[in-house]
């Protein structure tokens, strides 16, 4: 087998393996063990809490809630008469789900012009920029992961208006928001003194 062969048989099996990056981690509900199983996440929300104040919990919380820390999450197709396939309910793409629009202001507002929103190092900086937004424009506190929750699923106009009163399941998914990001805040102080 020539040189030339054999490196490119070795870049596609490397490429092929991709690092699990479109897979979830295996334990959602302990976020010492995802810190363990992908570095690279507890890297990335680091560095946003440092640039932005954004805490680890209240991204990793919101992140479990849009994507379940999937890299290629999409919504759902629409189907018109139950089986004609109509497009995606809507643009909402990667660990954050941010829409196209959005990832677009994110990238005018910070210079990123090749961010991604399948890589976790800028959807965790994404975060950090839409939740300060959140703060600048309505008051919500970085560390109040309900209500950041909320101003991040129904938009920062949304959120002023209060469109989310008039939708009990969205406040049920909030509460459960704020309850993750309770428990992955005592587990990451939890194992920060394992170490």
């Amino acid at each position: 087998m020539s040189r030339t062969l054999r490196a490119m048989a070795l870049v596609l099996l490397v490429a092929s393996c991709g690092g699990g990056q479109g897979t979830a981690p295996r334990h959602l509900d302990d976020a010492c063990r995802i810190a363990q199983e992908r570095p690279q996440y507890m890297k990335a929300f680091q560095a946003t809490e440092r640039k932005w104040g954004v805490p680890v919990h209240v991204q990793m919380a919101t992140m479990h809630q849009e994507s379940k820390f999937i890299s290629n999450a999409r919504t759902p197709h629409k189907y018109a008469l139950g089986v004609i396939p109509m497009g995606r309910q809507s643009s909402a793409y990667g660990y954050a789900q941010a829409l196209d629009g959005t990832w677009d202001d994110y990238k005018k507002a910070t210079g990123k012009r090749f961010a991604r929103r399948d890589r976790i190092r800028d959807a965790s900086d994404f975060m950090g920029w839409y939740m300060v937004t959140s703060r600048s424009k309505n008051g919500i506190r970085l560390d109040d992961a309900r209500r950041q929750y909320l101003a991040y699923h129904e938009g920062h106009t949304g959120y002023s208006r209060g469109s989310y009163n008039r939708k009990s399941w969205l406040l049920s998914v909030a509460d459960r928001v704020d309850a993750r990001a309770d428990t992955y805040q005592a587990q990451l102080v939890a194992c920060s003194a394992r170490r």
